[in-house]
């Protein structure tokens, strides 16, 4: 699910804004900056835990999936791709149940990532090679 932000620009400067979003169940917050824009990290996520993704700097194409079965998830399990950028601070939630593939699409670019549980507090992380899916 998308969460528009918003952007507000006057004499002394820029703001972008996202009142929509609800952080009261975050525990945990951290960055991502991929070493090149060939470089795609994925795919992993969570049965568990959520995701809440914006971009900071630069832009991101994310792709996820809503994985069927974590032990031995079918191959062609449908691919929904966002482009998330820093123009606005738009999240993108990940719900628990999915994986996701994530590709700079410009040098220098950051992303920033909320999780629902904190770092430990659970074991639920899941990876699959890259090329598993279709």
């Amino acid at each position: 699910m998308i969460l528009e932000g918003r952007k507000h620009s006057d004499e002394r400067g820029i703001i972008t804004s996202n009142n929509d979003f609800d952080a009261s169940i975050i525990k945990r917050i951290y960055t991502i900056e991929n070493h090149s824009n060939e470089f795609i990290r994925g795919w992993q996520g969570h049965k568990i835990e959520q995701r809440w993704f914006a971009c900071m700097k630069g832009s991101f194409e994310i792709s996820v999936i809503e994985v069927d079965d974590f032990t031995n998830p079918s191959k062609d399990l449908t691919i929904q791709k966002y482009v998330l950028t820093d123009d606005v601070l738009t999240y993108l939630h990940i719900p628990s149940g999915c994986i996701t593939a994530i590709q700079s699409k410009e040098q220098g670019s950051k992303m920033l990532i909320l999780a629902d549980y904190g770092l430990g507090e659970i074991n639920d992380e899941y990876r699959y090679n890259l090329y598993y899916f279709k």
